[in-house]
Parts: structure tokens; sequence; C-alpha cells
């Protein structure tokens, strides 16, 4: 466990797990003056957390929970994080310096609350045993699949939308019948409090459990044996939770990142696109672990240009005032700006032309300027690690074939966005990649889709949630075959010389 808290001290973009230390925001002077007094609550001890798991199970095993009880659990969710969104936004806030209260309220108010509405509308029918045919062999016997809920799911959830990846895992597995202990980001300690609180309110304490804490806590709760664990995060990190887990040989969903690429084809109208990128990377000031991470152009100087000069006119028309003013994020703590720029640094240093696409860029204030690093080769550190933030790097590539076989030749991203109005380009990139999933003329807007399930593939993660995807990966799918009184299989016997034509007739 010690390689997960080496990899947690680091810190790794969505998922990284360090100790409050000088980064704690209870102590930020940026943070709303009617929060800046709530003090982070005390860190769960690591010896408290097999108990706490013990107790969720023994209640589970007690009583399973019904269809009655579920649906119940999560109307009183909806009902109470409807009630305290705006507490909700000013803990999100005061853990950020500052976050959009807009941003907020959809990315982590709106996504919850239509995913809560989609469980329970759908959850009768998704409860129900399905009936498979068996085949002429075994007549007359009947086969079914039950959905049977697991246990006790875990889920370690992220800093970038702490209510978001906490709630919509934890009202999933709820969904399909499950117990469910949540491991908030410390990076996010205000938010922890609010998830906390929020929870104890609608949920006795031996149906859902929260625990905080750093590094040390983050390890010992993914070594637990959870009957199925959700991580988001890193993929750093998702290999020390996969290799704690696999101890216990416990399930894993694992929603990692990498880098999301957007390819801008040759038809693709540029003011559109420029729009439309602008929003999937700068909503939350990039830190989405489905952000665009890199632009491939395909076309000549001018056609990137023409990109780059939109870009800038959004940013100009979006974040009005010498500040940023209100809609624009900060950068969750001091690390990760410093982390930011030392990319930008490399960048300049390796003589790469940086666009700073605004003047507002404060260290002091973690603002981080929406910037673009033009034509970065592949040995520049923007094109080496997920950046998550709000750099954007544009390549210029000389035909789509290139482009598919850039993306096509780097880990498979979480995301894939293609711009283009023509249906055969579109359909060449969807056959020459493969991604966790994607949004055509667009970005970010398939994760917010209750029917789509979302998840990565290899690098990226595994396994998905959302929607029936989401109920499905944390129940058992019970096969069960009912045999009657009287079945064909009672013939099946030795001396089998006299069945000798029933088993040609079988095996035919």
């Amino acid at each position: 466990m010690a390689q997960f808290g080496q990899a947690a001290a680091e810190g790794t973009q969505t998922g990284g797990h360090r100790s409050h230390g000088a980064h704690c925001r209870a102590c930020d002077p940026a943070a709303p003056s009617t929060l800046h007094s709530m003090q982070p609550a005390a860190d769960t001890p690591p010896a408290d957390l097999a108990p706490t798991l013990a107790r969720l199970r023994g209640a589970w095993r007690a009583r399973t929970p019904d269809l009655v009880q579920r649906r119940g659990d999560l109307q009183r969710l909806r009902d109470a994080l409807k009630r305290r969104l705006p507490e909700m936004a000013d803990a999100i806030a005061a853990d950020f310096g500052h976050r959009s209260r807009h941003e907020s309220l959809l990315a982590d108010g709106m996504t919850v609350l239509t995913e809560l509405d989609h469980l329970r509308r759908h959850l009768r029918r998704w409860m129900r045993p399905r009936r498979v045919p068996t085949g002429w062999r075994f007549w007359p016997a009947r086969a079914e699949l039950r959905h049977a809920p697991l246990g006790v799911v875990g889920v370690i959830a992220p800093w970038n939308y702490p209510v978001n990846l906490a709630l919509i895992p934890l009202a999933t597995a709820i969904a399909a019948g499950n117990h469910v202990y949540l491991k908030p980001s410390e990076h996010t300690p205000r938010s922890a409090d609010f998830l906390r609180a929020l929870l104890a309110e609608v949920f006795p304490a031996d149906r859902v459990a929260v625990a905080t804490g750093d590094a040390e806590v983050g390890a010992a709760f993914a070594a637990l044996p959870f009957d199925h664990l959700v991580f988001t995060g890193s993929t750093a990190v998702g290999r020390k939770v996969m290799a704690a887990a696999a101890a216990n040989l416990t399930p894993l969903t694992l929603e990692l990142g990498g880098k999301s690429p957007a390819i801008v084809c040759a038809d693709a109208d540029v003011a559109r696109v420029a729009a439309r990128l602008a929003t999937g990377k700068w909503f939350n000031a990039g830190q989405t672990c489905i952000a665009p991470d890199y632009v491939l152009v395909v076309g000549d100087a001018a056609r990137r240009d023409a990109l780059a000069a939109a870009l800038a006119a959004e940013v100009a028309a979006r974040y009005v005032g010498a500040d940023a003013g209100d809609d624009y994020t900060r950068i969750v703590n001091d690390a990760q700006f410093a982390r930011l720029q030392a990319h930008l640094d490399d960048a300049r240093g390796r003589g790469l032309e940086v666009r700073t696409l605004a003047p507002w860029h404060d260290r002091a204030r973690r603002v981080f300027a929406p910037t673009l690093v033009l034509d970065p080769g592949d040995e520049a550190s923007v094109m080496q690690e997920e950046l998550f933030g709000p750099i954007l790097p544009i390549r210029r590539v000389p035909t789509l074939q290139a482009a598919i076989a850039e993306v096509d030749a780097r880990d498979r991203p979480l995301a894939l966005y293609p711009f283009s109005d023509d249906r055969d380009s579109v359909e060449a990139i969807l056959r020459g990649t493969l991604a966790g999933g994607v949004t055509v003329n667009d970005t970010l807007l398939h994760f917010g889709i209750n029917a789509l399930p979302f998840g990565g593939v290899g690098a990226s993660g595994m396994g998905a949630y959302h929607g029936r995807a989401g109920f499905d990966a944390m129940s058992k799918q019970l096969p069960v075959l009912w045999q009657p009184r009287r079945a064909a299989s009672d013939l099946l016997r030795p001396p089998y010389a006299k069945l000798s034509r029933l088993i040609d007739l079988l095996v035919r």
C-alpha cells in the first residue's frame, strides 16, 4: 500500500490523494466569507474503516433493500439535494477558491437530479426477472436472468466534480439494492462535509457511510473487501487502486482519464467548432476528465490560425472583466496550478508558440487563463500527459487518415470529439479509433445522456455506469434455470449405448 500512498501524494489530475496540508481550503482567504469559519471534519481513522464496512454488510444481509426502499431512498436523496443546492454550490466554491455557481448547478446539480429521476423511472422494469430462451435441447426447462444486489459498494470520488462523481455512482448502487461506503476527495474538504451531512439526512448510518481523509485513508479504503468498488481519478492512481483491490478480488469500475482528442475535419465550420471547443475545454477551467485535451486540425497553418483566432474571440466574449468575472472557475489548489504552469514553461523552453488568450493569469488567486500551444511535438510535456486544465494544444495534420493514425497510436482516450458535417468522415473516425465515449460535433454532452453508458477503455478505464449500465454493473446478473418435475434430462444416464441416436441428435 505504500506505492498507492506515494502515487497519491504526487497528486495526479482527477483522483490524486494528497493530505490537506498547505492546500486545505479551510484557511483560503479567497473562500466566501460566509463559509470561511467552516472547518473540515476530522479524518476517519483507518482503524475505523473495516468495522464500518462490517456494519454496512451486516445490515444489508439482515434486510436486502426491496423496490419500495430503493425508490424511497432515491426520492429522499433527490429532495434533499434539490433543497441544498445553494449550500452545495457554496461548499464547492469554497474548496476551489472560486467556482462558477452556474457550473456547479449544472455539473454537480442537474446531472445528479436527472440521473436520480432516470433511475427511479426505470427501476421497476430493471428489477424484473428477464426470460431468456433455453433452446430446444433443454425443453421443457425455462431460464431467466435476475438482477441480484451485490452487498456493499465502495465509491472513491475525485475533486473536480465532487458531488456529481460521488452521488451518481452512489445512487446507482442504491438503485441496484446495495449499501454504500463513500470516500470523497480530501482536495475538496468542504464538499466532503456537505456530502456527509446530506447523506446523513437521507440514509441511516448502516446503509450509507462516508470516510474522509488523506492518502493513508484512501489506501486503506481501496484495500477493503468490497463487493464492488468504483474509482474515478487518474490512470496512475487507478493502477494503485486496482492493485489494492486485487488482493480481495474486488470487482472494479475504473473511470480514469487520458488525452481526449478533438478532430477538426477539413469541412468543419471553424467558428462553430471554436464555440463548442471553448465550452468543453474551459468549463470548470478544463478540470474535466472528458474535456478536449488536444485538437488535430486537418489542413494548413492558415486553418489552424483561424481556429486559434476564433477561440480567442470566444474567450473575450465569454469572460468579461479584468479578473475573468464570476463565470471562470479557479484551479483547485496551488499544486495543480504549478503543474499546469510547468507545462507552459516546458513549451516555451522548446520554442513553441504559446498564446495566452486573456490578461488575467494570476497565480496568487489561482486564475489560470485559457492558453493555446501551437503545433507541439510529441516530446513536449503537453502531449505526454493529460492536461486537466485550461491549456489546449492545437496540431496540424495533413489528412484525416493522419489524424486517425495519431489518435490510434496513443492510449485509448476516455472521450473523442469528431467535428465534420460529412458522414463518411465521421464514420471513418469511428471505425479507425476506439474511445470510451463520443460526441460528434460537440463536446462533453454524451456524459449527460442517462441511457448511454459512461466508461473508459484500456488506460482510460474499465467498466461503465450511468442508467441501466450502472445498474447491471452493480448487480449480479444471476442466471436461473427452472426444471419441471418431468424433464428430458432424466433420460441422459448410463448405459449410453441405448441413447446413441438421441445423443447423435443432440450433437448434430
